[in-house]
């Protein structure tokens, strides 16, 4: 199946999804090969159907992050939703690694209600962060996700 995404839009086949919002979980929500990693950032994206899919990228402890040093200056100050904030723009695609490896399932959305049918594309090639911007989110937000669901006779599909 060919699979692009450019930041702010996926094509997978003939279908183009529009990145509506991203979010991060500390620590990650997926795994590869039984592997958690320190964090995950989630692309959310819709098509013009109202269909829905996911883009885990994996974050791992490393080298900082221009994009989410940038994202992390407007970190609010106690946890609680992130609110749009005028005139500052983020590129996406500097949340996105090289490699274009990925897992793909059909799941659910991972926070309440967990509403079933979106495609996942978890991204094999993990981004690094650096310790800091980790241990930043984690004051917030020390443990919020989802635990690992289990299959429940789902197929993933894992590209080359």
């Amino acid at each position: 199946m060919d699979y692009v995404h450019s930041g702010d839009f996926l094509i997978v086949g003939d279908k183009r999804y529009e990145l509506k919002q991203f979010h991060f979980h500390r620590p990650s929500e997926e795994y590869i090969h039984g592997k958690p990693y320190d964090m995950v950032l989630h692309l959310m994206h819709a098509d013009s159907e109202g269909h829905v899919a996911g883009v885990a990228v994996l974050l791992k402890a490393g080298s900082a992050n221009a994009t989410v040093e940038q994202l992390w200056k407007y970190m609010p100050k106690a946890a609680g939703k992130l609110e749009e904030i005028p005139g500052v723009e983020v590129n996406p695609a500097g949340l996105l690694p090289h490699g274009t490896g990925y897992c793909m399932y059909q799941g659910s959305q991972t926070a309440p209600p967990c509403t079933e049918g979106v495609t996942w594309f978890v991204l094999k090639t993990p981004m690094e962060i650096s310790t800091d911007e980790i241990n930043a989110f984690a004051k917030l937000y020390p443990h919020d996700v989802r635990p690992v669901q289990p299959l429940n006779g789902r197929i993933v599909k894992e590209s080359q």
